[in-house]
Order: C-alpha cells, then structure tokens, then sequence
C-alpha cells in the first residue's frame, strides 16, 4: 500500500511540475508576442491544414532571418501557443532588440538594487 501512496505523490509532483513548466512556456511566449507587437511585427494566423503543417516545420518561438524579395524579414512561428507566425522588417526587429535591451537593463538594475550583501543572493553561509 506504501508504495502505491508513493507512487501517486511521485506523479502528482511530476504533474505539477510539468504543469508549472507549461505555464511559465506559456507566459513566455505571450510575453514575447507582446513584445514583437509592440516592435511593428505582423501576427498571422495559421488557418489552413497547410499553413499549420508549415508553420510547425519551423523553428519554434525563435526569430529568424528571411530574404523576401531581397529584403531581410524576421519571422517567429509559434505552433503550440497561437498557432501562427510573427513577420516584421528589419526596422521593426531593430526595435524589438532595443526593446529586450531596455528590458534587460532595466531587470539587471532591479537585481543590483537589492541588498544582497558580499556574497549575492547564495550566502552567507555561517
């Protein structure tokens, strides 16, 4: 019988943790999408047996280089979440870099602001 109690604490453990990862992957990728957005990229859904096939052949949630026409396009598919694709000019993800460096900073100065001591967050361990 113990091991059964075990076993099923063991898997509600592993559910919740999947469970937790799915949603921080989902938080992510809204966060993202805001982002390329707020930049000047234009969402399109997949609507077509085809478009989806396609869009899922991609790489996923990541910004790629494309030539169109002799202009550099960047795309961002995102099959599991919207279930479709992000494409901005080269202007437009000029802006979304700016727009992650802003916020980096801006979370790397939140992090130096707090008083960790000289040993960071990790000590001190006496």
């Amino acid at each position: 019988m113990r091991t059964g109690l075990d076993r099923l604490a063991a898997l509600a453990l592993a559910t919740g943790l999947l469970g937790g990862c799915a949603w921080v992957s989902t938080q992510n990728a809204i966060s993202a999408e805001r982002s390329l957005a707020a930049a000047g990229f234009q969402m399109k859904l997949a609507t077509t047996p085809q478009q989806l096939a396609s869009l899922e052949g991609l790489p996923q949630r990541k910004l790629l280089a494309r030539d169109r026409d002799g202009a550099v396009i960047w795309i961002y598919a995102d099959s599991m979440h919207c279930k479709c694709i992000w494409a901005g000019s080269q202007a437009a993800y000029g802006r979304y870099q700016q727009m992650q460096k802003r916020e980096q900073i801006a979370e790397d100065e939140a992090v130096a602001a707090m008083n960790w001591g000289p040993w960071g967050p990790w000590g001190p361990w006496y």
